[in-house]
């Protein structure tokens, strides 16, 4: 059996005869073949209008890359692709799906997945970047309610500034309804601080890899862990601070160099020193600035996104930067205990969304968007870098060959 027919015996033969009648629909001609372009609207006319946008991107590229040479598909080659796409890419199979005659129970298999995931614990990696004096170590124990930066959670005294950049983490277990987070917190002290500030960024970008190297040791060991101990930052708070005149050159090259490997989130530090209309005037100046830097802030919208992603990023991203305020004393207004800051212009109520954006920060790191980070990291930061190591690797093994 050559590898068209086995690839055919992947479906029935009616799934096989739909494709088929799909394929007479575009080829109105008769000349055996349709053209690249159709076929995305064959495909969804055999599935229904089920893929995702992503799933859609994947199957316009296969044809392109099918029909590069001619701009045309003929019917061996169509079945393939499409065969290709229901087995690899995905599961939405809409009038293609086998119908079943009865209950079955394979649904509970999220509970199931529910109960493992509940025993084993989750991760985060959260890092903050920023200089001195922006309310870093409080942002985070506001974000999680609890002293959990290295500066409230150890006994070290108060330090001059370093002469260079630290790397310094800290970790903790939490816990939230019978869920636990395996939360590591990881501070850069000395950033920015210097007279001489070029390559501050580089301690910072060589730790996010050595995380991605350590993992990638441990994937390729011939005698792994179960599971992988994951170090991997997976969201990088950029603070900026809140000067109403725009990003600093330190900012926008940092950023730069720490998009690629890193789901950057740019945060404007102690939002309260500025009216609304100063701080949405500095807002749009930021936007201007990362848009005309190239900076690719999170969540990208470089990426793919499927209609429900597209429909919860988009209102996200014209809020970055976030303008914060951060607080971990609570106040007693009205009878009722509250996360703020007294000025002598009034209170600043951390979790109202009148007064500043930490709620937006809050629900997209902890609320909506946490897994998003892990596997956008998982499938483009570390990939990119496993891409690179694997492929440096092999050069490198047939020089020594040669």
């Amino acid at each position: 059996m050559d590898d068209n027919q086995s690839a055919t015996k992947l479906l029935t033969e009616c799934q096989i005869s739909a494709l088929e009648n799909a394929f007479k629909v575009g080829d109105v001609e008769e000349r055996g073949v349709i053209d690249a372009g159709q076929v995305q609207y064959l495909v969804q006319q055999v599935l229904g209008d089920v893929l995702t946008i992503s799933e859609v991107r994947t199957l316009v590229q296969k044809a392109e890359a099918l029909g590069a040479a001619t701009g045309v598909l003929n019917l061996q080659e169509f079945k393939d692709m499409v065969i290709d796409l229901l087995h690899t890419t995905t599961t939405r199979w809409g009038s293609l799906q086998t119908p079943l005659d009865g209950y079955v129970g394979f649904d509970t298999v999220l509970e199931q997945q529910r109960k493992k995931f509940l025993k084993k614990g989750f991760e985060f990696n959260l890092m903050v970047v920023g200089e001195s004096g922006l309310g870093k170590s409080t942002l985070v124990n506001t974000l999680f309610k609890s002293k959990i930066s290295r500066t409230s959670c150890t006994n070290e005294l108060p330090q001059k500034i370093p002469k260079t950049v630290e790397i310094n983490t800290v970790t903790h277990v939490i816990e939230e309804k019978n869920v636990r987070l395996r939360l590591s917190i990881t501070d850069t002290p000395g950033f920015g601080d210097q007279v001489n500030n070029e390559n501050c960024w580089l301690p910072i970008y060589e730790q996010i890899n050595k995380q991605f190297d350590n993992y990638l040791k441990e994937e390729q060991s011939v005698i792994r862990r179960r599971q992988i101990p994951d170090s991997r930052i997976h969201c990088c708070l950029y603070f900026i601070a809140p000067t109403g005149h725009g990003l600093k050159a330190l900012d926008v090259s940092c950023m730069k160099k720490l998009h690629d490997v890193v789901n950057v989130i740019p945060v404007i530090a102690k939002a309260d020193t500025m009216t609304l209309e100063e701080r949405d005037a500095f807002k749009e100046r930021i936007r201007k600035d990362i848009a005309e830097a190239e900076v690719k802030v999170y969540p990208s919208s470089l990426l793919p996104e499927d209609e429900d992603v597209l429909l919860a990023n988009s209102p996200l991203r014209k809020h970055i930067p976030l303008a914060v305020v951060g607080s971990d004393r609570a106040l007693t207004i009205n009878n009722k205990s509250i996360l703020g800051r007294q000025t002598k212009w009034g209170f600043v109520e951390v979790e109202n969304p009148n007064h500043c954006e930490f709620s937006l920060l809050r629900d997209m790191l902890l609320r909506t968007h946490m897994q998003d980070l892990k596997d956008t990291t998982h499938e483009e930061h570390y990939e990119n870098y496993r891409r690179f190591k694997l492929s440096e690797d092999l050069v490198d093994s047939n020089g020594a060959g040669a």
